[in-house]
Formats: C-alpha cells, structure tokens, sequence
C-alpha cells in the first residue's frame, strides 16, 4: 500500500493512541519521565508463546506499527519476545518485527544510515523464516516480501519521511495487516 493511497486499518480501534509518538530527546520518555504518556502505566498480561501472534498484545503492536508510533510499537512486541525463548522461529520473528521498529524511529528522525542498517537487519531476519505459515498470517504478507518492502523503504531515505510531529505518520509505504 502506498502512503496516502487508503486508509490505514485498525485492528484495534476501540483502544485510543498515545497523544504522542515517542522520538528521544525530542518528547518526554513515555515510561520513565513523569509527563511519558506510559508513565506508572500497568504492563500488559503476559501471553502463551502459542497464542502470542494472534494476542491482543501483537495486534496492538500492529496498529501503533502501522500508525507510525514505532517505539510504542516495539514495547507492545517487546514482551511477547521475551516469553518466546523456547519458539526460537517465532523469537526471530519478533526481534524482526522490533527492529523494523528501530528503523521506523530512524526514519522519523530523518536518519538515513542507522534507518537502512536496522531495516536490512530485520530484512536479513525476515528472509530466514520464509515459509512458515504463522508468520505470513501474522502479518498478511510473507516474511521476505515485507523484507523486500522493508528495505526498499529504508533505502527510499529518511528525507522523504521525516517528521518530528508527536502526531506520526507512517514511515513505511507497506501496511502489516494480519490473516
């Protein structure tokens, strides 16, 4: 999908958006400065590895992925990539997935080196899984093709998406939308 062309769906439209994206050094912390938008905020319950890429935990990561809030994202995946370390596949996965997140962070920031090396770190991830069913359905696509985005993306440059606005806008041309 490209930027602008559709609207962007919700997985989880019944769950507001933080009033901010996080950017470092440009907006408070969300968990550790008083005014973070996460502050003293409950964490998520922790999921079965087998149930982690259908939760609601990964469905939210999804929509704050798809929205632009990418280090908001890569905490919604975060636990679920530590409860996985006995689904090595499914822990690649989502260390993927958090790393798309770090270029997405780079992309905002207008950073193109750092953008494209976390991008084709996640794309170099994405391509060792290629036929495995549960990640497809996950994201709606196959792991290699959002590598291919991904990077593809990256490579486009950081001057074509960069935005510091604490209201984000996707950075990626590419929409994950689960099976």
């Amino acid at each position: 999908m490209m930027l602008g062309s559709a609207p962007r769906p919700r997985l989880l439209p019944d769950r507001a958006f933080p009033p901010y994206a996080y950017l470092p050094g440009r907006f408070p912390h969300p968990l550790r400065h008083p005014e973070g938008h996460s502050y003293d905020a409950e964490p998520d319950a922790t999921v079965r590895v087998d149930a982690a890429l259908t939760s609601e935990a990964f469905r939210w990561g999804v929509d704050l992925f798809n929205f632009g809030y990418y280090w908001e994202a890569h905490e919604a995946w975060e636990g679920l990539w530590q409860t996985s370390r006995e689904a090595p596949g499914q822990r690649t996965f989502l260390h993927a997935l958090i790393l798309l997140c770090a270029a997405g962070v780079k992309l905002r920031e207008g950073k193109d080196v750092p953008a494209l090396r976390h991008a084709r770190r996640a794309a170099g991830l994405l391509r060792a899984l290629r036929y495995q069913r549960d990640f497809t359905a996950a994201i709606g696509m196959p792991p290699e093709e959002l590598a291919d985005r991904a990077e593809a993306d990256a490579l486009a440059g950081a001057r074509l998406h960069a935005s510091v606005s604490p209201i984000p806008r996707a950075a990626f041309a590419f929409t994950i939308v689960p099976d």
